[in-house]
């Protein structure tokens, strides 16, 4: 009982954090034109007009994402 009392307690405080990314992300995200534009791009590869999206995918189907 005590061994569930104490995961379930970390597992509090792992969502809290996780939370607190969450909402500042969303802040960081919606507080521009700028940065919704690009979260709309990185996260849904939508595209202006004209514009052509390539998207890499490794050996397995799966998209590569990578951070420069």
């Amino acid at each position: 009982m005590i061994v569930e009392l104490n995961h379930l307690e970390s597992q509090k405080e792992f969502y809290k954090g996780e939370l607190k990314n969450i909402k500042q992300e969303e802040k960081d995200v919606l507080g521009t034109y700028a940065s919704l534009e690009k979260f709309a791009r990185e996260k849904f590869l939508m595209k202006k007009e004209g514009e052509t999206v390539f998207v890499l995918v490794d050996e397995d189907d799966k998209t590569i994402n990578e951070k420069y």
